[in-house]
């Protein structure tokens, strides 16, 4: 069966997706689109497909969509495709407005059209190696921190990098639910936040926290979970990870326990306690690069009629819980409870 796309937003987004497609066999790009005609013409000139500049148009072209074009427009770009009952691949964040998203949602119910929502990180290679442990979290810590790209400036850094983490963690905890979280963050490039800790308590006694920042001096993606099973400590960005498993060690625990203190402290004198750990590394395949694996699994989702990886209910959950984050920030306090001073600090340009 075909596969025949459209790609709405020739940005860069756009031009990776494109570049991915080309490279699939099984694929064809019929079209980009973009509001911008000389974008359009650009990116379908080094694709050689057809450039277009109303989404609309694109419809009858193809049998999917990816969409790629700035947060605040995703509904209105992916509406046409959705209406005709064509699936969509939208791109992270799902939306920037929780009623937007619930009328896409909506949308796609009545038209029986399937939405799949672009958090790559989950066809990151350590991410599936790291699922097949199916560890059960009781606190996860994740940080993701890079230097300021000048892109997706339209989002704070919640939504633009901390909802990769966010839909991580739901992902791991289920149908657990948020019982309260607490958030702090600070803006000082715009209006927006970007840098952001939150720390989330679910209602199955999973806590998580979870830092983002688009001002850092280097990058970094790590996650770390603990579990009553198991340790795993996960480097998205260098794809990498161990596991630490309770029940390989055994004999290590049962050793500790029977010594007592002094024991203890005369072999911390002789013994290396990282050198006693049996501990496992992740068997990490990184053959397929995740925006591959992910339009792969877009493929099968409209050729095969597989359910899609990360549904558009996933994405939504992920931006309901990232915009939580964002209004515990703006209530926040950071003179105190006695303090009227809430929130983010008011930009100004003559500053």
């Amino acid at each position: 069966m075909s596969f025949r796309v459209a790609i709405v937003g020739c940005g860069r987004m756009g031009k990776l997706h494109a570049r991915v497609l080309g490279e699939m066999p099984s694929a064809e790009l019929a079209c980009v689109v973009d509001t911008n005609p000389a974008a359009a013409e650009s990116l379908a000139k080094q694709r050689n497909c057809r450039a277009l500049t109303d989404a609309a148009e694109a419809v009858g072209l193809v049998d999917a969509a990816i969409i790629a074009v700035p947060t605040v427009h995703h509904l209105a770009a992916a509406r046409p495709f959705i209406a005709a009952g064509k699936p969509v691949l939208i791109e992270k964040p799902f939306t920037d407005d929780i009623v937007a998203g619930e009328e896409l949602l909506a949308l796609a119910a009545r038209t029986n059209t399937s939405v799949q929502v672009g958090h790559t990180e989950r066809f990151n290679p350590a991410v599936i190696a790291m699922q097949k442990y199916a560890i059960r979290p009781k606190f996860i810590e994740a940080q993701r921190i890079s230097p300021f790209t000048f892109r997706s400036a339209d989002v704070g850094v919640v939504l633009d990098m901390m909802i990769h983490d966010l839909d991580l963690v739901l992902m791991m905890v289920g149908a657990a639910e948020v019982e309260s979280l607490h958030a702090v963050g600070v803006n000082v490039i715009g209006s927006t936040e970007d840098i952001c800790n939150a720390r989330l308590i679910f209602d199955n006694g999973c806590v998580a926290n979870v830092t983002a920042s688009r001002l850092a001096i280097k990058t970094e993606r790590k996650m770390r979970i603990f579990s009553e099973e198991a340790y795993l400590s996960v480097d998205y960005g260098k794809k990498v990870g161990v596991v630490i498993n309770k029940s390989q060690n055994l004999d290590l625990i049962q050793m500790a326990r029977e010594l007592d203190v002094a024991d203890l402290a005369e072999l911390a004198q002789s013994v290396d306690y990282t050198k006693l750990l049996k501990i496992e590394q992740l068997v990490v395949d990184e053959s397929i690069e995740p925006l591959r694996r992910q339009a792969e699994a877009f493929r099968a989702t409209v050729v095969d009629g597989r359910p899609p990886v990360v549904s558009a209910a996933d994405g939504l959950a992920a931006v309901r819980l990232a915009q939580r984050i964002v209004d515990q920030i703006k209530s926040y306090r950071w003179d105190g409870k006695a303090s009227r001073r809430t929130g983010l600090g008011v930009i100004s340009k003559d500053a």
